[in-house]
């Protein structure tokens, strides 16, 4: 049991701080490296060499990619959302790579670290504030919070609700991400342990449990990697589209 815990701890292996900022090289910075370096390869080997008759694997990839400008982008956020399109795209792909990274024996789950979820979502926060700034100017942006006409007393309890729903965002995308894996992964330690433990003529029970598992929990990394580029583009296109 405690060898199978030891897939949640992420291994340091090069220890380094700079002015007391942890910055290790560790197990899920490592594929984290090798999931950003697979997902470039993904992208960048299916339209290297593009043709009129496309090969099974660049099917796949224009498949996904459509998905995404069709079933995120312009449903969405319309033609005003094509500019954020590699953004949204980066995204979903980086994050079902790791997703299915982690699943891999021997590998690490990346995005069952909090830190790992919480940049991605500091990245969105940032970029969809910085979105509506540059597309209303500070004050137009800024206006978006508070309604016009709308009494100040009602004002006064609008205000500080609308700032908590804007705060709550990057916690909720982080946390969404992070325990799903997390907790998917949880269950296949348990069902493994049981499968190693369990009497010979039982063992096939919980050894189904970890196929069956496994294959959920690929399903399950596709659909975190979609929710959380779908929050993104919502998320944009209300700062793209802010009501005053």
């Amino acid at each position: 049991m405690e060898n199978l815990l030891e897939e949640l701890k992420a291994s340091t292996y090069l220890p380094w701080s700079l002015f007391g900022v942890d910055l290790s090289i560790t197990k899920a910075v490592v594929v984290l490296w090798i999931s950003l370096a697979l997902a470039f390869l993904l992208v960048w080997l299916a339209g290297r060499r593009t043709s009129l008759v496309p090969s099974r694997f660049q099917n796949m990839m224009e498949a996904i990619l459509e998905f995404v400008r069709e079933g995120m982008v312009l449903d969405i956020m319309g033609k005003e959302g094509l500019p954020y399109f590699p953004l949204i795209a980066t995204l979903f792909i980086f994050i079902l790579v790791t997703n299915l990274v982690g699943l891999i024996p021997g590998s690490y789950a990346a995005t069952s670290l909090t830190g790992t979820t919480a940049a991605w979502a500091a990245i969105v926060f940032l970029t969809y504030h910085l979105v509506g700034v540059r597309k209303h100017g500070v004050l137009g942006y800024l206006r978006s919070f508070a309604p016009a006409g709308v009494p100040i007393p009602l004002l006064i309890i609008m205000l500080p609700i609308e700032l908590i729903s804007h705060l709550s965002r990057p916690f909720s995308l982080a946390v969404r991400l992070f325990a799903n894996m997390l907790a998917g992964h949880l269950v296949l330690i348990v069902f493994t342990v049981m499968a190693m433990s369990a009497a010979w003529y039982v063992k096939w029970l919980p050894f189904a449990g970890v196929v069956i598992f496994y294959l959920f929990e690929i399903f399950v990394a596709f659909i975190q990697a979609y929710i959380f580029a779908i929050l993104t583009a919502i998320y944009i296109d209300g700062a793209v589209h802010v009501e005053h």
